[in-house]
């Protein structure tokens, strides 16, 4: 004879005690991950994002000259198998829409972005700056 367990909530399953514990914390589902890099031609930032096609995200400037960066989620979770039950589900394909103010030196027109291997890479070129000319000539008072 099989041993049968009950789901009570003081007699939790072997699977909600494993499961449930610190060794597999959660997954932070706020914001994906941003890297930053600079060189003497341009900024590069990298957005983490896998499994999600180009044609999910939006980059553009905006009104006050930031830069908008959306990722939507437009899969669709099709319910159709139940075959099996989750016992712990943590992937998550949530809506991400982030506003970032631009450094003075980014050249707005020329901007670029693509998604490869799960990252958003998006370009932003730096205008060279002129430099003063030191000499001049000064009056004398």
């Amino acid at each position: 004879m099989l041993p049968v367990m009950f789901k009570n909530s003081w007699f939790p399953t072997v699977f909600e005690d494993f499961l449930n514990n610190d060794f597999m914390p959660r997954a932070n589902t706020t914001a994906p991950a941003v890297n930053v890099k600079e060189d003497e031609k341009a900024y590069t930032m990298e957005v983490a994002a896998p499994g999600i096609k180009k044609e999910f995200c939006r980059v553009s400037i905006n009104d006050e000259g930031n830069l908008n960066v959306a990722i939507e989620n437009k899969m669709e979770h099709k319910e159709s198998e139940k075959k099996h039950h989750y016992l712990r589900r943590e992937f998550s394909y949530t809506n991400y829409e982030q506003v970032y103010t631009l450094p003075e030196d980014v050249d707005k027109e020329h901007i670029e972005a693509k998604v490869e291997h799960g990252i958003l890479t998006i370009t932003l070129p730096r205008v060279k700056k002129e430099e003063a000319k030191l000499s001049r000539t000064i009056a004398i008072g």
